[in-house]
């Protein structure tokens, strides 16, 4: 087969990938602009929302359930069962410290690392798969150029499944529904204003407690959910939240903090990037590039490629 199969194919396994990590950034991007916190516990609701999947699949399927049927289930129920954990603990810890940068970031390790013990002695060490609602294979077409005129080629294994297509797809809606809740609804005005001045928002009288429950919250229920759509791709294990967290913080970093155009775009930069070089060199020459390119923007740009200077 030629190079540019052997291409498309790294591109597909980079979009999949940067589906998932826009997710996972997103939520770590909305955390910090709004809250201004450095949230070290986002890949453990990552893992968890991945580990909850699996209990509710495995829940509808021992009752006879159709595993499509149990995925769906926890496609919606295990964000939502996450982001509440996460804004029942904004409300429990975060809150009564004041979200102080230092102490938040010692209390948010304290949460990664009570997550991360909780679900090894319920769920154990093993790593289990979920079963994909779908997941026929696609074969794809080459085209290729002989003496001027297309040829349509099927070359054998080239292709993909329509799960990988199903969550490119699932991402990017979800990621337009974010865009669309932050710009053109009363809830995405509040959380800006309460974003651009906590003091200002407190004296029109905006519940700025309820406003950050909610974005730390939503911040875990996107990583959940990322999380849930990966896990029948790859398999859910209670160590699964290291890899996800690091990626997380070098698209922020890279897009700018508590930019969510800035966040996609470096998302689709190292997802893309992390795809193509997995395959035709080493996962760990993507991990050390990704960290290369995080060095360089903290030198020219320390605002990230979309973000500003912090004025507060």
């Amino acid at each position: 087969m030629e190079f540019g199969p052997y291409l498309m194919l790294a591109s597909l396994e980079g979009a999949v990938t940067t589906a998932v990590l826009s997710l996972t950034a997103v939520g770590l991007s909305l955390v910090f602009g709004v809250m201004r916190v450095v949230n070290v516990a986002h890949g453990e609701f990552f893992m968890l929302g991945a580990v909850l999947a699996w209990w509710i699949a495995s829940a509808i399927g021992g009752m006879g359930g159709n595993p499509a049927l149990g995925f769906v289930i926890a496609l919606v129920l295990a964000p939502l069962v996450v982001g509440s954990i996460a804004a029942v603990a904004d409300l429990t810890i975060l809150s009564r410290i004041d979200y102080d940068p230092e102490r938040t970031i010692v209390a948010t390790i304290g949460l990664l690392y009570i997550m991360q013990q909780v679900t090894l002695m319920t769920y154990g060490p093993d790593a289990r798969p979920v079963e994909a609602p779908f997941n026929a294979r696609i074969a794809l077409p080459w085209v290729e150029f002989a003496d001027g005129r297309p040829q349509i080629y099927w070359p054998w294994g080239f292709g993909t499944t329509t799960y990988k297509l199903g969550v490119i797809v699932a991402a990017a809606i979800v990621l337009l529904g974010v865009w669309f809740v932050m710009a053109r609804t009363r809830i995405g005005l509040i959380m800006r204003a309460t974003q651009l001045d906590r003091d200002m928002a407190l004296a029109f009288g905006i519940p700025v407690g309820r406003v950050y429950a909610f974005v730390f919250g939503l911040g875990a229920g996107l990583a959940a959910l990322a999380a849930v759509l990966v896990v029948p791709i790859q398999q859910a294990h209670y160590l699964m939240g290291g890899d996800p967290l690091l990626l997380s913080f070098i698209v922020v970093i890279i897009g700018g903090l508590g930019s969510l155009p800035g966040t996609v775009l470096a998302a689709l930069l190292i997802g893309m990037s992390d795809g193509i070089i997995s395959v035709f060199f080493s996962p760990t020459l993507a991990k050390i590039i990704a960290t290369l390119l995080v060095a360089l923007v903290l030198v020219f740009r320390p605002q990230g490629l979309f973000g500003t200077r912090a004025t507060r």
